[in-house]
């Protein structure tokens, strides 16, 4: 069973809203595999593999996965991420977090899933990068079979690695573009390594395999970092909210159709903005910036879904109609290009519920 968070009274609605927040269907695009892993499972394998310390306990192990509510910089919040990459270094240990995540995106109410990772973060222990995908591909299929979520993968290259363990990495995901593996990203220390076109030619051979491209850009660098992410012509960007600075920067975006996949509780931990209440998600929204709505890191941020759509409504001001539109343009760019008729089918399962909610639509 999935892992409760712990309320936060800032989010408190009307019961009524709370309800509809919960029950209302989700997509959500911006989800780390790393990021997300259960302290019980972290717990186990690290006993299985004997690598817990002493007499470790499970609140000892969730203290080590959950990132400060606030560090002073990505690089802080990127550590957050190496006890969960040290624990899933073997195709079991893959699969079953990646299973148990989609198990947990259901609780929140979740139709769609895109959940994303690191392939060559997961070889150190001598896992060849194939097998480590195919684990994690094994883990979606039956994580989607056991919860009728559907689930999308995105390979993630590192800026912080050499460019051909990109290209490696591309070429490795695109052998399974057939089994739900649909995106390529590029994450990682931005002040270090700032400028994704070292890594264009991952992105072309991605591009050629029928990979829809994603990168993360603006968790460092401000508005010129999102805009130095254009020049790989994503579809989506992974956070870019410091686009708010930026008028010819958001102009930009909407004319290319560019999608800013937004995690404002995420962005706090990464110190880009005081508190949830300063971030620039409604102003992006309300000048027509393409926006989406996602949690990042469901443990490393000690969150879930329902939760980040109760803060943007409760702090951030967005109207339920807005928090609607953002759900929903979600499926609109998803990766789903290789299955059309599975999109309009999600689509029509949202249109039918937003029918019987007329506070969704803004209606009476």
């Amino acid at each position: 069973m999935p892992e409760s968070a712990t309320i936060d009274p800032a989010t408190r609605l009307r019961p009524d809203t709370a309800r509809l927040l919960a029950r209302m269907p989700k997509a959500e695009l911006h989800l780390h595999l790393d990021g997300s892993v259960r302290p019980s499972t972290a717990l186990a394998i690290a006993r299985e593999r004997g690598l817990a310390e002493g007499d470790l306990a499970l609140d000892g192990m969730r203290a080590r996965l959950v990132a400060p509510a606030r560090c002073s910089d990505q690089a802080e919040l990127l550590r957050a991420f190496d006890l969960p990459i040290a624990l899933m270094q073997d195709t079991i240990s893959l699969a079953r977090v990646t299973s148990e995540l989609i198990e947990d995106v259901a609780t929140d109410g979740t139709l769609y899933a895109e959940i994303r990772w690191a392939p060559a973060l997961h070889t150190s222990g001598g896992l060849a990068m194939e097998a480590g995908i195919e684990a994690v591909v094994r883990g979606a299929e039956l994580g989607s079979e056991a919860t009728g979520v559907v689930v999308r993968l995105i390979a993630v290259a590192l800026r912080s690695h050499p460019p051909e363990v990109s290209v490696s990495v591309a070429r490795a995901a695109s052998a399974f573009v057939d089994r739900g593996l649909t995106g390529f990203d590029l994450a990682g220390p931005e002040e270090g390594f700032p400028d994704p076109l070292l890594h264009e030619e991952a992105f072309g051979v991605a591009r050629d395999a029928g990979l829809s491209i994603t990168v993360h850009a603006g968790e460092w660098g401000g508005a010129s970092q999102v805009r130095r992410a254009l020049s790989v012509r994503p579809s989506r960007i992974a956070h870019g909210a410091p686009a708010a600075d930026d008028d010819a920067l958001q102009q930009e975006l909407i004319d290319r159709g560019v999608t800013l996949d937004l995690c404002p509780t995420s962005n706090v931990q990464a110190g880009l903005v005081n508190d949830i209440a300063a971030h620039p998600l409604p102003r992006l929204l309300r000048r027509g910036v393409p926006v989406t709505l996602s949690t990042d890191d469901r443990t490393v941020s000690d969150l879930t879904l329902v939760r980040e759509y109760e803060r943007a409504v409760t702090l951030l001001g967005v109207t339920l109609p807005e928090l609607w539109a953002m759900d929903r343009h979600a499926l609109d760019v998803a990766f789903l290009h290789h299955d059309e008729p599975l999109r309009a089918r999600l689509l029509a399962e949202f249109d039918a519920f937003a029918e019987k909610e007329p506070a969704l639509t803004g209606g009476t």
